[in-house]
């Protein structure tokens, strides 16, 4: 059976004052193809929002709308070779991407985490915002990636979802991590399971991939 979330050692976030101003034309967008959004501000100036499921090129279309419409400034993980692309490179940096480098020796995790902490020091924001399951096809779980960027930085996670169902994107529950993976993804099954995503045959289980 799993733990009830009062038997969770993930601690609850409050929200803060960190809540800007988001685009009226991106909220007005969203209403006109029916979705609703769900955000109530961030908990802290660093972290990392887990964004689940993951089944459809929509996601981003959303996704993107749904940081505009909130006024977050969201970064996200990109290959390094995109950016070096001419228009494109300059675009993905736009919306908030930022370059990985495989080859580098501290790899992914690492370098990011090195990037929270510098902007910790400066006192600027921060988030990262990552779909787990690292791909839109069915997997056997969620890559560790995020989780492990989240403990190593000491930073809160959000979890955020697309439920198609109801039309309803939310950025509204977050968590700072005990890292007891298996506790702390039986509180990400409880919050994310019912979320249905484009193609719900795609969503991958909410499990660390073994």
């Amino acid at each position: 059976m799993n733990p009830t979330l009062d038997q969770l050692p993930c601690r609850v976030l409050p929200r803060s004052e960190l809540k800007a101003g988001g685009s009226m034309l991106a909220r007005g967008l969203l209403r006109l193809a029916g979705w609703r959004l769900l955000y109530e501000g961030l908990p802290a100036k660093q972290g990392v929002i887990m964004v689940y499921p993951h089944t459809s090129n929509w996601d981003f279309v959303v996704g993107v709308l749904a940081k505009w419409a909130c006024g977050l400034q969201l970064r996200f993980w990109g290959k390094d070779s995109l950016f070096k692309l001419p228009l494109f490179g300059s675009w993905l940096r736009w919306l908030g991407g930022v370059a990985i480098d495989r080859s580098s020796a501290k790899g992914t995790v690492g370098d990011t985490v090195a990037q929270m902490l510098a902007a910790r020091s400066a006192d600027r924001m921060f988030w990262l915002a990552l779909a787990p399951e690292g791909t839109r096809s069915l997997t056997s779980g969620w890559r560790s990636g995020s989780y492990q960027l989240a403990l190593q930085a000491d930073v809160p996670v959000g979890l955020a979802y697309f439920d198609y169902s109801k039309k309803v994107v939310g950025v509204t529950d977050f968590y700072q991590l005990s890292g007891d993976a298996q506790r702390d993804f039986a509180l990400f099954e409880q919050q994310l399971a019912n979320r249905c995503g484009k193609r719900p045959e795609l969503a991958s289980p909410i499990r660390l991939k073994s």
